[in-house]
This record gives C-alpha cells, sequence and structure tokens, in this order.
C-alpha cells in the first residue's frame, strides 16, 4: 500500500506539469480556434533555454530566475510568431494553422540541435529541493512535492486572472462565441496575441520545470504535445479546470498502467480518451460547440468534372510518369514508387475531409493496418504478393468500419482527436504485441513477386494501381454518394430533411477512405521489404495531412499535388542536407502564407482571375448563393 501511494505521489507530480502545458494549449484553441501543433515545440524550447540560464547563474536566484525568465522569452518568441505568421493566416481554413504551427515544429527541431546539439543534456538540481522526504515509509523526492503543491497554485491563478480581471472577461467571452466579442468593438488581434503569449508561457513553464526532474532532449516536443492533446480533449476544450482533471487522471493511469497491465500500458490512456468521447463527446467539462456562424452571399465556384481537354492532359501525365523507368535508374524508381504510394493515402484522406468534411488526424492507423494486413498475408499464410494486396487491405477496411462507426458521431476537433486515439491504439497494440507483429523489430522479408522485383516493374504496377485508386475516389465525388456526402458536410438539417443520414454517410465514406489506405499501406509493405509500428505512428498521420493541406483542402484533387511536392522534397532535403526539418518547415511556413489555400486553390484562383466574365453575369458571382466554401480544381 505504502508503494503505491507513492506511485500516486508520482504521477501526481508529473500531472503538474502536463496541466501547465495542457491549460497553455486549451486557452490557446479556446479563443483562436488554433491547433496549435507547435505547443510541444514551446514546451521544449523552456526547457532549453531554462538550461541554459540555470547552468550560467547559480544559486536558488539564479535558478528559479532562470525557470521565470527562460518562460518569459519563449512567451515573447510565440507572441512575435503570432503577430507574424497567424496573423496572416487568421481567415484562412482553420486546419493550415495547424500546418503553419507544423512547419514552426520542424523548424524549431533542427534549430535545438544547430544551438545545443543532439546530445541529452542534464539540468541542475533545484536549490533547496535536492533530498527527499519520508512519506509511508518511503523517501519522496521533495521537488515532486514542489511540483504537487504548484498544480493547485498556478489553476487558483489562472482562475483569479479569467474571472477576475476584465482581460479574462473578454477572453471568456472569445471562447465563447469571437464574433460577438468582435461585434463589440474588442481588438481581436492584441486579445489573441496575448492568449496565445500566456498559453506559451504556461507550455514554456512546463518544460524549464522538468529539467531538474529528466534530461532535455530534441524529442521533448513529440513526447509531450500527444499527452497534451489527450488531456485537452478529455477535459474539455477550453476549460482549465477540465485540464487540471485530465491531466491528473492521465498521469496517474501512466504511472499504475506499468504496474497492473504492462502489456497494454501505452493504450491505456488512448482507450481512457475513446471512452470518454464516445460518451461525452465534448470532454468531461467542455460544452458543446457553438453554431457557427455561416456568411451569406459568399460567390461560389461548384465543382465539376473534368473536360475532355483536362482529361487529355491528365493522361498524357500518366504517360510520362509511365516513361519515368526508361531514363532513370534504380534509387529514381525507388523514389517515384514511394512518392506514388503517398499520392494515394494523401487522396483517400483527401476524400474524407474534403468531400466528407472529416479531418481525421489518425488516417495513419489504416495506413499501417494495411501494410500489416499484407504482411501477416505473407508470413503467416505464404500467400503471395498477388493475393497478399487484395486481401491486406481488408484489415484496414474492418480497422476503419470499427473505428469510423465511433468517430462519425463526433464533429470537428473532437472527431479528430478520437481518430488519433483509435490511431495511437492500433499503433500501441502493434509495437507491444511482439509475438504476432514483431514489436519494434517488424516484420521483415515482405518482397514482391518476381515479375515485380525489380524497380522498373514495381514502379508500373504502383503507378497502375494509384492511378485507379485516385480515379475511383474522383468518381465517388460526383456519384449520387459523392452529393450525398457533400451535402451531409454542408447542413445535416437540410440534407436529413430530403433522406439523406448524415451517420450513414459520413461512415461510409470512412470506410471508403480506410480501404484505399489500406491499399497503399499494402504497397508500402513490398516497397520497402517490411512493416514496423512507425507506419501507423504520429508522424505519418501529419504527413497525410500536410500533403491534403499543401495542395488545397478546398480542391477535388489537390492532395496529388501536394503528396508529391511534399514528399519529392522531403526526400531530396534528406539527400542535400542534415538540416532537411529546417528548410522543409521554412518552405511549408512560406507555402501556408503565400498559397492559404494551397497550391491547387491558389493556381485555381488564378486561373478564373484571369478567365474572361461570362456573358449575362452568369459568371460565378450568380452561383453566389449558397454557404458551402467550395472551391473547383483540377
Amino acid at each position: 500500500m505504502e508503494f503505491l501511494l507513492v506511485q500516486a505521489l508520482s504521477g501526481l507530480a508529473s500531472a503538474a506539469s502536463l496541466f501547465l502545458v495542457a491549460s497553455g494549449l486549451s486557452i490557446i484553441f479556446g479563443v483562436t480556434r488554433i491547433v496549435n501543433f507547435a505547443h510541444g515545440a514551446f514546451y521544449m524550447l523552456g526547457a532549453y533555454v531554462a538550461f541554459t540560464l540555470t547552468d550560467r547563474f547559480a544559486g536558488p536566484l539564479g535558478f528559479w530566475g532562470g525557470i521565470l525568465a527562460a518562460s518569459l522569452t519563449v512567451a515573447a518568441l510565440g507572441a512575435l510568431m503570432e503577430m507574424v505568421l497567424l496573423r496572416r493566416i487568421y481567415h484562412a481554413p482553420e486546419l493550415f494553422q495547424l500546418l503553419a504551427t507544423f512547419g514552426v515544429t520542424l523548424m524549431v527541431q533542427d534549430l535545438v540541435v544547430l544551438i545545443w546539439g543532439a546530445e541529452d543534456l542534464l539540468g541542475p538540481r533545484a536549490p533547496g529541493f535536492t533530498g527527499a522526504v519520508e512519506l509511508f515509509g518511503r523517501r519522496v523526492p521533495s521537488y515532486d512535492l514542489l511540483l504537487i503543491a504548484m498544480g493547485p497554485v498556478v489553476l487558483g491563478l489562472i482562475w483569479l486572472l479569467f474571472h477576475r480581471t476584465r482581460w479574462g472577461v473578454l477572453v471568456r467571452a472569445a471562447t465563447q462565441d469571437r464574433e460577438m466579442v468582435a461585434s463589440l468593438g474588442v481588438n481581436q488581434k492584441w486579445l489573441f496575441t496575448s492568449v496565445f503569449a500566456l498559453g506559451v508561457f504556461l507550455a514554456a513553464l512546463g518544460g524549464a520545470l522538468q529539467i531538474p526532474r529528466t534530461t532535455v532532449s530534441h524529442a521533448m516536443d513529440l513526447s509531450i504535445i500527444v499527452e497534451v492533446f489527450v488531456v485537452v480533449v478529455i477535459g474539455g476544450l477550453g476549460s482549465v479546470t477540465g485540464a487540471f482533471v485530465a491531466a491528473i487522471l492521465v498521469s496517474e493511469l501512466n504511472a499504475f498502467g506499468i504496474l497492473i497491465l504492462p502489456q497494454i500500458s501505452m493504450v491505456i490512456v488512448f482507450l481512457a480518451m475513446a471512452a470518454v468521447l464516445v460518451v461525452r463527446p465534448w470532454g468531461l467539462f467542455g460544452k458543446p460547440d457553438a453554431a457557427v456562424r455561416t456568411s451569406t452571399g459568399i460567390a461560389i465556384r461548384p465543382w465539376r468534372p473534368m473536360t475532355p481537354l483536362e482529361r487529355t492532359g491528365v493522361t498524357a501525365m500518366v504517360v510520362v510518369a509511365a516513361a519515368l523507368p526508361l531514363f532513370s535508374g534504380s534509387y529514381a524508381l525507388s523514389v517515384g514508387s514511394e512518392i506514388l504510394v503517398y499520392v494515394l493515402f494523401a487522396a483517400s484522406l483527401h476524400f474524407l475531409m474534403t468531400v466528407g468534411g472529416l479531418a481525421s488526424f489518425g488516417h495513419a492507423a489504416y495506413f499501417g493496418l494495411g501494410a500489416y494486413g499484407a504482411a501477416f498475408m505473407v508470413k503467416l499464410l505464404g500467400a503471395p504478393m498477388e493475393a497478399a494486396l487484395l486481401v491486406g487491405p481488408l484489415l484496414g477496411l474492418a480497422g476503419a468500419v470499427v473505428f469510423g462507426w465511433f468517430c462519425v458521431r463526433l464533429s470537428g476537433v473532437y472527431f479528430a482527436m478520437l481518430t488519433l486515439a483509435f490511431a495511437q491504439i492500433a499503433w500501441s497494440v502493434a509495437f507491444q504485441w511482439v509475438e504476432v507483429t514483431g514489436g519494434d523489430n517488424g516484420l521483415l522479408g515482405i518482397w514482391p513477386s518476381s515479375w515485380a522485383a525489380s524497380p522498373q516493374g514495381f514502379y508500373w504496377m504502383t503507378l497502375a494501381i494509384v492511378t485507379l485508386g485516385t480515379c475511383l475516389l474522383r468518381v465517388l465525388v460526383f456519384s449520387p454518394f459523392g452529393f450525398g456526402l457533400r451535402a451531409a458536410r454542408d447542413s445535416t438539417l437540410r440534407a436529413e430533411a430530403i433522406g439523406i443520414n448524415r451517420t450513414s454517410v459520413q461512415w461510409a465514406a470512412f470506410v471508403v477512405a480506410g480501404t484505399f489506405a489500406g491499399v497503399a499501406g499494402a504497397l508500402f509493405a513490398f516497397l520497402k521489404g517490411s512493416v514496423f509500428p512507425e507506419s501507423l505512428a504520429i508522424p505519418t498521420s501529419v504527413d497525410g495531412l500536410v500533403m491534403v493541406l499543401l495542395g488545397g483542402i478546398e480542391t477535388v484533387s489537390g492532395a496529388v499535388v501536394g503528396a508529391v511536392v511534399y514528399k519529392a522534397l522531403a526526400i531530396w532535403l534528406m539527400s542535400k542536407t542534415e538540416l532537411s526539418k529546417l528548410v522543409l518547415g521554412g518552405v511549408i511556413v512560406l507555402l501556408v502564407v503565400a498559397f492559404p489555400k494551397g497550391i491547387v486553390g491558389f493556381l485555381e484562383d488564378l486561373r478564373h482571375r484571369l478567365r474572361p466574365p461570362a456573358p449575362n453575369g452568369a459568371g460565378p458571382q450568380a452561383a453566389g448563393m449558397g454557404i458551402a466554401k467550395v472551391e473547383a480544381a483540377e
């Protein structure tokens, strides 16, 4: 019993830092509606800057002053990022802000390595809290007790700030209805900047307070951001109290999970998150999203099928791609096959996001399940490649059927977070079920049949499958199913009034997208000759999101362009520089600022601006009666 109590205290100490970071993210999202993927990067910067300052200045004043100064410095950097970058794209689709913050994360990852090196750093002990206190017959670090006491204190200070100051009242009002606050004459620019700075300050403080407890490393950002997302969603977006309770819950589950259920310790937190969202979709202390205000009279350009000339152009590009093996070497063909695989993966996610209106943060689950399905066919049943490519993706389909049934009952960021939870559950199972999946050693020896074993043969096979898959997805967009899906996306009430069940059509779209992602994963398994849990991990899902957003979320086929540009650029940069993440992140940020509608969306806007107006005013303005913000794109 004494051991369990001490373990509970250790969980509470971890909860304090987790609460600081999660409360900052919750505050930022509650007001600005930005899913700040760079929040983990600010946490990491807080730890690195605090390490530098506390190492240079000795004594209690040097240590605690360094912690505070590091947090304020990183908060200033966060405010600068908000003013220079995010202000420019507040009117862009919300997911583009996620893309921009992801680009910042990539840049910070290389910058900390460039400044502080790749080695882990061991920070100093906190003056006055270097010893231990005996509790329940066991010794507990005194610094842990300090952190436990700090959590409620910070919660109280945040409550006073939000409930006893005019600024806090405005922030809470903006959390409920930003448009109404703006109509009252409040300067939203500086309100957003101050909120963002406060959120970053809390994240940096959480990182700085960790230096006496753990080493400082350049992997800190990704290790914390997932748990922070879980905490924020369980507690309820915009609820600081919810973040406090959820941080305790998550930390205690982590502390005891490894003792009680070590086989599934990595999945317990995500099971809890999934359970909370299924029972209470807006979190423990959250509130249902307010109805979104739509602007009437916006000019739209309805999607349309390709013209004969455009079909000819696409056919010509496919023919040129098919000719690549005639003048390229094995490496170029391997890269080309990998890009093609990700084209299909991005196209499947694009179908779900654009046509279905469902932004998934865990689409890698079905990519990875398809890869494992093909690997199981080869390793366990001795099936040839042809059978594995046909049957393997069915595992991705099955995962989409099960996970999608729960996910489509939610919407917005809660839907996205539930998809992330299910993806992490799938990744955890693959990582810990060593007897079946091989764990982090993976499954090796997944080789294609002899006729596709050469780089040329595999490239041509991949090109054929990917071309067919993307064409089928495009056909679905303009099918009756696609029109019904778009109707459910744009107006649930109107769709249900004419007999379209939103849940059913979106579940079907989820299954379609998961199946095509599974096909891409099966191809990837044979391309690499192996399958690892990383194929289901968060970075793979994020890569898919980046490809879709770069191409254009409001386009029909933008994911194809986004996948080619992003994957080709990433592979090329990795071969040319050790700072590939820094350059790639900078390019992503530049593209977001220059092309807030994505590459294809920008080109489509340019084409319509250069096109002469139609006679009798029958141009795009004549169609400006809808409420959907839809762009035409090829």
